[in-house]
């Protein structure tokens, strides 16, 4: 996909980085401790509160990305995308894009070469994102496919965290509904902690360190 950045890519000759393991078990993920995103989470359905939450995005340049759609039991059919995420250190914004679509400052954030927004399996999600708007995607980051320089061979978000991050996250709400009139506080540190795992993630590879 086009808009990838150089970093995604194997570079060819490039020492493998072995610091990780290759994979792990489902018991192995089991005996991490459980942890979530405890900075502020700021759900945004509305255009006020898009306006007044969406500055606080700019001058990063990275970013956890992820996004949610409300599931479907119906073989064939899918729906649109109804939550994009994207975290800083702190703060989680969840825009309900359901409820207010995608605004042209957040199409054009996430055209932006210069913000690196790290997720797992993002050709998917920019897929359905160009189906609700069309944008031109850059600076995206696949963590399943960026791992791999370090040696990793396990994909999969809950995964990746155990492995890189050393603790367990939970991904009971995901099949629930993202459409609903008010998200819970369950689905909102669920969806919250996804992206800013992505972020983390791609900080410690990148740094040698999270928050």
């Amino acid at each position: 996909m086009t808009g990838l950045l150089p970093d995604d890519k194997k570079i060819s000759g490039e020492k493998v980085n072995k610091k990780y393991k290759e994979n792990i078990t489902t018991e192995e993920i089991a005996a991490c401790e459980l942890s979530w995103f405890k900075g502020e989470i700021v759900v945004v359905d509305n255009l006020n509160t898009y306006y007044e939450v969406f500055p606080k995005l700019l001058g990063s340049d990275l970013l956890g990305f992820d996004t949610e759609t409300k599931p479907t039991f119906k073989k064939g059919q899918k729906n649109s995308v109804s939550l994009i995420q994207l975290s800083t250190d702190n703060l989680a914004c969840l825009f309900r894009i359901n409820k207010i679509g995608i605004p042209q400052e957040l199409s054009d954030l996430l055209s932006d070469p210069s913000v690196k927004k790290a997720g797992v399996a993002v050709h998917d999600d920019i897929r359905f994102l160009e189906g609700v708007k069309k944008f031109t995607p850059n600076g995206f980051i696949d963590l399943q496919n960026f791992v791999r320089d370090y040696g990793i061979q396990s994909s999969g978000l809950k995964k990746l965290t155990a492995i890189i991050l050393g603790f367990r996250i939970s991904k009971r709400q995901q099949v629930t509904d993202w459409e609903a009139e008010q998200l819970t506080e369950a689905q909102q540190i669920y969806a919250a902690t996804d992206a800013w795992v992505c972020h983390q993630i791609y900080r410690k590879l990148v740094n040698g360190h999270a928050v």
